[in-house]
């Protein structure tokens, strides 16, 4: 799970709802699109504070930067219906959310799942998108040892779906013992976070997570700019994944060094730098290519 720097937004950011044609959504924004706009897509059991610490460095590089919470998860609602959460749904909901922008054509950005629900976006129309950046996200199903825990997820969710409390405990007991601990501040937000978020999203995504086909050659036919950005580490899809992923789409190829499956949260300044050299901004060193 993904767990940001800090909670507090910076100055120049706002929390709102999007409004858009398949509802409203939380959202944080900053900045003036100067250079562009960018739309932020969160992970699995994530939200749109996984990207907090982007939004100063990436307006400030001239982008109007948009992090969402998706249908369902933590301060957007969602039904309680699996029939709401799959790919393609939530692939319309970027769309929808693109359109109630309304600033012209967006980079997106899509990490880890959210890069699954961003590739399915792009795949269904590409036309409202500047570029596609790919980030801590592979081309089909996650690792076979990061399956077997998923699929323990949905197991328990599926049984006890109406029981978020007790499965949040049960998650946390299984914590590594020489984990350094989160501060009471974070602790709060992430259970918090995982109680707001809507058992039936986090089941159908789970098994997007398990089961999702390769699909690369056909975004590689989609003639728009593509970034694959990662950590040097990654347990969800390993980093030899990632780096034949984007000799595959003829995507740029980013390794934020220090990092693992969460660098907008690990390292949002280099990660930020990438990302604003990716899209045209002038002075964003490419970390690795």
């Amino acid at each position: 799970m993904s767990k940001p720097p800090r909670l507090t937004l910076p100055p120049v950011a706002r929390a709102y709802r999007l409004s858009t044609d398949r509802g409203p959504f939380a959202v944080h924004e900053a900045g003036e699109p100067v250079r562009g706009t960018a739309l932020l897509v969160p992970g699995f059991t994530g939200s749109k504070e996984d990207f907090i610490a982007l939004l100063e460095p990436l307006a400030a590089a001239g982008f109007r930067t948009v992090a969402v919470d998706g249908r369902g998860q933590y301060e957007t609602p969602g039904p309680r219906e699996e029939s709401a959460y799959g790919l393609e749904e939530l692939a319309r909901d970027v769309l929808a959310q693109v359109r109630a922008l309304g600033t012209g054509p967006v980079h997106l950005v899509g990490h880890s799942l959210g890069g699954l629900v961003s590739r399915a976006a792009v795949l269904r129309d590409a036309s409202p998108f500047a570029s596609l950046t790919l980030m801590s996200s592979g081309p089909a199903a996650i690792a076979e040892e990061q399956q077997e825990r998923t699929k323990l997820l949905v197991a328990a969710l599926e049984a006890m779906g109406d029981d978020m409390p007790g499965i949040w405990e049960a998650m946390r007991a299984h914590d590594p013992q020489d984990a350094v601990p989160d501060s009471p501040e974070l602790t709060r937000f992430l259970r918090e976070r995982w109680l707001a978020t809507v058992p039936e999203q986090l089941i159908v995504t789970g098994r997007a997570l398990i089961c999702e086909p390769d699909r690369v050659a056909e975004l590689g036919r989609v003639p728009l700019p593509k970034l694959v950005l990662s950590g040097a580490v990654d347990y969800a899809w390993p980093v030899p994944l990632l780096d034949d992923m984007a000799r595959r789409l003829g995507a740029r190829r980013v390794v934020v060094p220090g990092t693992e499956h969460s660098p907008n949260a690990e390292d949002p300044q280099t990660t930020a730098a990438a990302l604003a050299a990716f899209w045209g901004a002038p002075g964003g060193p490419v970390v690795s290519q």
